[in-house]
């Protein structure tokens, strides 16, 4: 996400921090984009005087799609693996602060390896320069860096230096974010199980089984790995309906599970008593996993959680 407001200094600072601390709790809640851009709307409707431009991005590693929407943001630039260098063609709706205008999300197919270029109009806003010209400049520069300089620190550096010589002298505040798309390809298998309790063990001999076949069948990362995902199952057997949707995805070095209900309730953690039967499997899932998390779908609801594989925890 990248964002812009109003005037610069400190009200300005103040008013993005706002905004900042709204929109990472409502990405938290793992709404869509369009969703997400009409309730920050009403958030900046209630700031005085105050217009927004917002582009909001999801990035489905496993399908190599881009969900985005934006609010009348200047366009996101896309560095493909082999050079070329386009404007993102999204749907660009009003500035955040308008009202009442819907705001329209688009998906899009990006090649693993790319990068994207999001900035704020300080970067290419010039006075009296055309905003077309300089935006064409930004995307040559992005394309000889791409080529010329490896890792995304020295390209954002010099994109900086090419796009504004003289940066003390720049009339608006800047922000460049350079986001690089994984180049290993992602490894990743599913099954559909009914929400029965006979799914649990089907679902620890599907993960035992995938493990062995990536390779990565350490024995205390399976042991770990069918432990949690038993409790998620079980989970999402007691309390849902429908079948259920278990994926293991490996990028690099780390492995994900996730587990997809049609339940829309999402599951918290919380403490149990000591003679409660219940009650305790997300602490595990919290305790061991190096990351978990929640998320709304279409369909319910999933829950996920992560771990590094064998030589990689930090």
């Amino acid at each position: 996400m990248i964002g812009d407001v109003m005037g610069r200094g400190l009200d300005a600072a103040a008013v993005m921090g706002q905004l900042r601390s709204a929109s990472h709790a409502l990405a938290k809640t793992g709404m869509p984009p369009w969703q997400l851009m009409r309730a920050l709307d009403a958030v900046v409707s209630e700031l005085p005087d105050q217009f927004v431009t917002c582009c909001y991005l999801v990035v489905d590693v496993d399908a190599a799609e881009l969900t985005v929407c934006s609010a009348g943001h200047i366009p996101v630039l896309l560095a493909a693996p082999n050079g070329a260098v386009t404007r993102l063609a999204a749907d660009v709706s009003v500035p955040l602060g308008v009202g009442e205008v819907p705001h329209h999300e688009s998906r899009h197919t990006v090649e693993p390896g790319s990068v994207l270029a999001l900035y704020t109009d300080g970067l290419v806003e010039t006075p009296g320069g055309d905003i077309e010209e300089q935006l064409d400049c930004l995307a040559l520069a992005l394309a000889k860096t791409r080529v010329d300089i490896d890792g995304l620190e020295g390209i954002a550096d010099c994109l900086l230096g090419e796009m504004l010589p003289d940066a003390d002298d720049n009339a608006d505040d800047v922000t460049l974010l350079l986001v690089h798309l994984p180049d290993a390809p992602v490894t990743s298998r599913s099954i559909v199980l009914p929400a029965e309790p006979r799914s649990v063990a089907e679902g620890r001999r599907f993960l035992r089984a995938t493990l062995v076949v990536w390779g990565s069948a350490d024995d205390q990362l399976c042991d770990t790995v069918c432990l949690l995902t038993s409790e998620l199952l079980s989970n999402a057997v007691s309390h849902s309906h429908g079948p259920v949707r278990l994926r293991m995805r490996q990028v690099e070095r780390e492995l994900s599970v996730e587990v997809c209900d049609g339940s829309p309730v999402l599951p918290q953690a919380r403490f149990a008593s000591h003679d409660a039967e219940s009650g305790r499997g997300l602490l595990l899932v919290d305790s061991l996993a190096e990351a978990w998390g929640t998320l709304p779908t279409s369909e319910g609801k999933a829950v996920w959680f992560s771990l590094p594989l064998p030589g990689t925890r930090r």
